[in-house]
């Protein structure tokens, strides 16, 4: 700091008190300190397109979620009947006892890099967005290829040709729940002080392998991309997160030259029901604190919750989760009616202790049975990509939300709230609640958003089916190749969706080299490189463009 501003800073310390003699609020006097020192050497300065002026930062944004969403799956899968198969299993082990049916896989031609970066060009191409509205980018994942250099300093290429180096975020590791953290500094990045008014960017991506052998089939892969900003069609709640922390090793990757994690299947399923139970006493006891602070005596229950999607490892575990809400309801109301109702015939089950019961097959099936209608309704359809492309590790929740908006109209989840459960190996789990605009006019967000995932299940049906052969040979040479350098991949680029990045080389320092397969009309004439910012482009704003963060006029109070 100057001698100058430091002299008007102690100067103005001493007369930090109101003509009453009280000592006034310290945030005001610090921004306004702050405004009276720095503001004259600001207003000389270019800002970055997009940021927010000082005037203009203040109370909370609005609104604050997903504006939009982006999904990328691979262009290949294998049938899980023909799976069972090849592998000598017993009919329906997989599609049944798993409740899967198809799994997504890559070639050597994709990794990490590849999938995040396919999956947040085609975000900014499909949104019209330029890359300098951009002021924060994470990722989640726990598909590590480098040790020290993160996938979003890749990602940073596609911002070269704007010019925007001013991007905060980096990368996000704990096993699944890589994502969902990434998503949280996202949101409270935006409703922070550190928001300059521009969008931020949250990219999940995986690839889920096994050894081969039981838990091969419960793999998958894909990239999750989403906007975040104020004034979103899926708004966070404020204040609704139940979160829960605790070690285990229930899965995990300590082998760093393999892509194989050490799975106790046992325990990771004893660990994914307790986080569950954990988390969602932990939203509850939050929800009823507001609603007690609002006037309001009212029991939250699933009822609640408009829809609920879950972390799907596999299909199966998602039905039996929503069953162990339905268990932690039951054993939570002070007198449930047991002769009428969801709750009907389960007075067996009254006395129970929830520890007691992750294994308990009569627990299971009781409570399968009476939530089985709630399923159908609340999360059934949010398991198509689940179910159609595997486990993708962190963007398996938001699979299941984008599934969930792409097998309903933007008036049927219009006002909804939806309940999230993200689980992380290790562990980490949290169960927040998002709550969905009830504007579904033509052209508003929602309807934009749920237009932009319409044709999704048309997308996974445009994949191409490989016998369980071939996708054995393919999961023996990413194994034979991984981290191997120089090297340069086999597999075809041919079958590869339009607009995908893929891998070309490996040279003997290990630095990759990536190129872009053309991509379809509609999103981009360009089949190389980065999309360039013109004048001549037509690009949303950023949000704080549509929304400042307070009135225009400076001396308005700040209200939080």
């Amino acid at each position: 700091m100057s001698r100058v501003l430091l002299s008007r800073f102690t100067t103005s310390l001493t007369s930090l008190k109101s003509s009453s003699g009280r000592l006034l609020p310290l945030e005001p006097v610090l921004c306004s300190l702050y405004k009276m020192s720095f503001g004259r050497q600001l207003s000389g300065m270019q800002r970055m397109p997009g940021s927010a002026p000082i005037s203009s930062l203040g109370p909370w944004p609005k609104d604050v979620g997903i504006i939009a969403l982006e999904l990328y799956l691979p262009s290949q899968y294998v049938d899980q009947t023909e799976l069972e198969q090849e592998d000598g299993v017993a009919p329906g082990k997989y599609t049944v006892g798993l409740g899967q049916d198809r799994m997504g896989f890559c070639s050597d031609r994709e990794d990490i890099n590849s999938l995040c970066l396919t999956a947040v060009q085609k975000l900014m191409e499909r949104n019209g967005l330029s890359y300098d509205s951009v002021g924060r980018l994470e990722v989640g994942t726990e598909t590590i290829i480098d040790k020290s250099k993160s996938v979003k300093t890749v990602l940073m290429q596609l911002f070269e040709d704007s010019g925007n180096t001013d991007v905060e975020g980096i990368d996000t590791t704990n096993a699944c729940y890589g994502g969902t953290a990434a998503l949280f500094n996202a949101v409270n990045w935006v409703e922070s002080s550190s928001w300059d008014g521009r969008y931020a960017v949250v990219v999940a991506g995986d690839i889920a392998v096994y050894a081969s052998g039981s838990a091969r089939p419960t793999g998958g892969a894909g990239a999750v991309a989403m906007l975040v900003g104020p004034n979103a069609p899926l708004a966070f709640e404020r204040g609704l997160r139940g979160t829960h922390m605790q070690h285990a090793y229930d899965f995990y990757k300590p082998d760093l030259m393999s892509e194989y994690p050490v799975v106790d299947g046992k325990l990771s399923i004893e660990c994914y029901l307790s986080a569950l139970d954990r988390c969602y006493a932990v939203y509850r006891n939050k929800i009823h604190a507001q609603w007690q602070r609002e006037g309001s005596e009212e029991r939250f229950s699933l009822e609640d919750f408009g829809y609920l999607v879950f972390h799907s490892p596999y299909c199966k575990l998602v039905q039996k989760s929503l069953a162990r809400l339905m268990l932690n309801d039951f054993l939570l109301h002070p007198n449930p009616n047991t002769e009428t109702g969801p709750f009907t015939g389960l007075d067996a089950f009254r006395d129970v202790k929830p520890e007691e019961t992750y294994f308990d097959r009569d627990v299971e099936k009781a409570f399968l049975k009476a939530s089985s209608d709630m399923f159908e309704k609340k999360t059934k359809h949010s398991l198509l990509v689940s179910n159609q492309n595997g486990n993708m590790y962190t963007p398996s929740v938001y699979g299941c939300l984008a599934s969930l908006i792409a097998t309903h109209s933007s008036s049927q989840i219009a006002g909804q709230r939806v309940g999230v459960f993200s689980y992380g190996s290790g562990f980490a789990a949290t169960l927040y609640s998002i709550r969905v605009t009830q504007d579904h006019t033509p052209g508003s967000a929602l309807d934009k958003l749920v237009s932009s995932l319409s044709n999704l299940k048309l997308r996974l049906d445009s994949r191409q089916k490989v016998s369980p052969p071939a996708f054995s040979e393919c999961m023996k040479l990413r194994q034979d190749t991984h981290h191997l350098a120089p090297y340069v991949p086999r597999s075809s680029v041919e079958d590869l969706f339009p607009g995908t990045w893929y891998l070309t080389r490996v040279d003997e320092k290990h630095r990759r080299e990536y190129a872009r397969s053309a991509p379809s009309i509609e999103l981009s004439a360009e089949p190389e490189g980065v999309r360039s910012t013109t004048a001549t482009e037509q690009h949303n704003p950023s949000p704080a463009k549509k929304m400042p963060r307070i009135p225009a006029t400076p001396e308005a109070p700040v209200s939080n």
